[in-house]
């Protein structure tokens, strides 16, 4: 974002004052979008926001250097919120624990904004029941290389499974390059349950599409397909709710679609003008998702039918942790993809000979999950390399260490 010196505008939203610091702040240079721009925006498809996110407890996913700078994610709600702010306490996995934010209106979505918010990062619960996900999260997540043809495809058939166990799916664009879908249950299910029939799910979709799509968890075993990801149903995970703006330079939507708009439409046609106008014109595609909430009985007891699912080998050193079955070199880790990419081209300049062997989907540049913000790591799958020319694991070109200097309960040196 750049520097401003404009004043603060005060806003009266239904009643109640928000105060927007630099308003006239650029957050996306390309279409000139300023902080005002995006409030404005999200004011206009709040109806839409709400749906997504209102009323659940989000992770503040803030972007105080721009769009170009990585974000950092804040869990814990600010202690000055204003009292238009809704807060619950989340237990995680891990057992820590965070008192969240919880926006319930228009107001709350100016206010998030405000703090450099872009997109909206809700749990699939609602504040008033935390241990009962009322929503089903489907992410189809194309590896490098997939087209969005394959994509749709892969849509159609997981909204084939979904209807054969008498669920429906409300599909977006994840503001990416990829699509979710959205299923409302009723919420009588632990996480637990939900994460077995979200996975139960996509395994069902990898047998009806096999070599479209997979299940795999690891990335380096999936091939030029689309990963159906369940693991966005795990209790600490959120992803980005209707209507979010995403990082991208033209300022794109994560923006609810028909079924029927699904194969015709391409992710970059929905921008924050655009759909602004959309909205005004059709409103929201997903206005009945509240009222077709359904069971996970049918996925459960696919689930069985399915039997356990596939577990990768353990590691014989003693370490217990998993061993790959592909032929991975690890390459760097650093604090921002940028650097990520530039020690990965570092790397392929010294590797001319096995680059010309490398497939799209052998380049794996993966986000993980720091303590409050992502780092990057950088592996190559060399199974298409031929033995003869596959190099050993050298010294990594960046090593960046994401949790240096951090200290919590039961660390080792604790």
């Amino acid at each position: 974002m750049t520097p401003s010196k404009t004043p603060a505008e005060i806003l009266d939203i239904e009643g109640v004052e928000v105060r927007i610091s630099s308003p006239d702040k650029v957050v996306f240079p390309e279409p000139g979008l300023t902080k005002l721009d995006l409030v404005r925006y999200y004011l206009a498809v709040a109806d839409g926001a709400l749906r997504g996110a209102g009323g659940r407890p989000m992770v503040l996913k803030r972007f105080p250097k721009g769009i170009d700078a990585e974000p950092f994610f804040q869990k814990r709600v600010p202690e000055n919120h204003p009292p238009f702010i809704d807060t619950t306490t989340l237990h995680y996995a891990s057992g820590t624990s965070a008192e969240e934010a919880v926006i319930r209106d228009s107001a709350g979505l100016a206010w998030v904004v405000n703090l450099g918010c872009l997109d909206l990062n809700p749990h699939p619960v609602r504040a008033e029941d935390l241990e009962h996900p009322d929503e089903l999260r489907v992410d189809l997540d194309p590896m490098p290389g997939v087209d969005w043809s394959q994509i749709v495809d892969v849509a159609y058939v997981a909204q084939e499974v979904l209807d054969d166990v008498g669920l429906v799916g409300w599909p977006k664009t994840s503001g990416s390059r990829g699509l979710h879908i959205l299923v409302r249950i009723a919420p009588e299910w632990s996480y637990k349950d939900v994460r077995l029939a979200a996975e139960t799910l996509a395994r069902e979709v990898e047998n009806r599409a096999p070599g479209l799509a997979t299940a795999r968890w690891w990335k380096e075993e999936r091939g030029e397909s689309v990963f159906v990801d369940f693991n966005q149903n795990a209790k600490d995970r959120t992803v980005a709710s209707a209507y979010s703006v995403r990082a991208l330079p033209d300022a794109r939507v994560s923006t609810p679609l028909t079924w029927d708009e699904v194969r015709t439409v391409r992710p970059e046609r929905f921008t924050v003008p655009t759909v602004m106008g959309r909205f005004a014109d059709i409103g929201d595609p997903h206005a009945g998702i509240d009222g077709a909430a359904g069971s996970l009985d049918g996925l459960l007891a696919l689930a069985k039918e399915l039997g356990p699912a596939e577990k990768a080998p353990r590691g014989a050193n003693g370490t217990g942790r998993r061993q790959s079955l592909m032929p991975l070199i690890e390459v760097a880790r650093t604090k921002t993809k940028p650097e990520a990419l530039k020690a990965l081209e570092d790397w392929k300049s010294g590797h001319a000979v096995v680059v010309k062997s490398l497939q799209p989907a052998d380049i794996l540049v993966d986000g993980m999950r720091g303590s409050s913000s992502l780092w990057y790591r950088v592996r190559v799958n060399l199974q298409h390399v031929p033995d003869a020319e596959r190099p050993g694991q050298e010294d990594l070109i960046a090593d960046y260490d994401p949790w240096a200097g951090k200290e919590w309960p039961g660390r080792p040196g604790d």
